[in-house]
């Protein structure tokens, strides 16, 4: 690989060397998973709020998020300059690309779910397996633009073609002091990031004050969110997650035991993490490529539920395609795996609950994204002797 890979060895059991786990390494939520149950011991609803408006934008560089607005939108970032940011992370879908299994460079057949970028700033973790810290997001960027299955581009390419572009060398000059860089076009389409917010979410508005954001049915569901159905143990905080790692049993998704070509890149990935005994797994593992510690097999981030109406199918893999579908996932008490979280109990919801509890997770949801793709800046000549 040409870029670094952020791997943690950590000591743990090692891999069970089988052609397969005995049972299905099910996975944590993703762009939209909710609801761990707790126990019924600890069903209060007397306990603190676990909920916070969200937070106040960071502060951001103008001249770097005009760049990096254009860069988002721009092929020339990827290999071939066919794929970029926005080809996986569309805003007319959530941010995401609205498939169950994302494709990857070139026709690539991913073996996770594009998750959305709404509110990315601030986030511990930005990959559902846990790797990448959320304070630095010019490595997510360097990430995203380098690794061969999204977007596959050498940086000394890059820069070599944006510094062909007058109008780039321009907002590059204004934003950094400098012709276009590497290092610099990471941080661009960072800064960039952190204006995809969540916008005039009713749920946002009550936080702030406004008592009449929410309608009856809503208001049902966020008392069951915090009490009965036990959401808030794992969505709670300002960004509606614990920013933490569960394995909730959730199903493989059968496209990639159905297709060599999902299977060869999630290997690949196995292959670059380090990750133990590699060529024998055929599901997705989660956080033990990370950490080679077994009992994080299975285990994925908590997503944010902000924007959660326009992010489906949910979880790490889409295997579950609406909000109805989750609701029945986590009420059934979650699926099968040796590591799963113990708070995962049957919730015994009627029809109405369940109803209004959905009422509830589609007020989490803001205005729909207004962004349309920039004009793209031209090639053009450079004086001789300023290449």
């Amino acid at each position: 690989m040409r870029h670094f890979r952020h791997v943690r060895h950590a000591a743990g059991d090692p891999m069970p060397k089988t052609s397969r786990l005995p049972l299905k390494v099910g996975t944590a939520a993703l762009a939209a998973a909710l609801l761990l149950a707790l126990s019924p011991a600890a069903r209060s609803e007397d306990k603190a709020d676990p909920f916070a408006p969200l937070p106040e934008a960071p502060k951001i560089n103008e001249a770097r998020a005009k760049l990096g607005e254009k860069l988002f939108f721009d092929p020339r970032l990827s290999g071939d300059t066919q794929h970029s940011c926005s080809s996986c992370h569309d805003p007319a879908k959530g941010w995401g690309d609205g498939q169950a299994l994302s494709m990857g460079y070139t026709g690539v057949e991913y073996f996770r779910n594009a998750p959305p970028l709404f509110n990315v700033a601030g986030r511990k973790y930005l990959m559902w397996d846990g790797r990448l810290d959320g304070a630095d997001l010019g490595t997510l960027v360097r990430d995203m633009l380098t690794e061969a299955h999204t977007m596959n581009a050498d940086t000394r390419m890059v820069q070599e073609r944006l510094k062909q572009v007058p109008e780039y060398v321009e907002l590059f000059d204004k934003g950094f002091g400098g012709d276009p860089y590497g290092g610099k076009i990471y941080g661009a389409v960072a800064e960039y990031l952190k204006t995809i917010r969540t916008t005039n979410a009713p749920f946002d508005r009550h936080l702030k004050g406004d008592k009449k954001a929410l309608n009856e049915a809503q208001a049902r569901g966020m008392k069951l969110f915090a009490g009965k159905a036990g959401c808030a143990s794992c969505h709670n905080g300002p960004l509606l997650t614990d920013q933490s790692l569960h394995a909730l049993g959730v199903a493989e998704n059968p496209m990639i035991d159905a297709d060599a070509a999902r299977q060869t890149t999630m290997l690949r990935h196995f292959a670059t993490m380090g990750t133990p005994n590699y060529m024998n797994l055929r599901d997705d593992v989660g956080n033990y490529v990370v950490s080679k510690d077994s009992k994080d097999l299975g285990k994925f981030i908590t997503p944010s539920l902000w924007d959660i109406g326009q992010t489906a199918p949910y979880m790490h893999n889409g295997t579950l395609p609406n909000l109805e579908a989750v609701i029945n996932f986590y009420n059934q008490g979650g699926g099968t795996h040796p590591n799963k979280d113990e708070r995962l109990k049957p919730l015994n919801l009627s029809k109405k609950e369940k109803a209004d509890l959905a009422a509830f997770l589609k007020s989490l949801t803001g205005d729909k994204p207004t962004v349309a793709k920039p004009a793209l800046p031209e090639y053009g000549l450079r004086t001789v002797g300023k290449n």
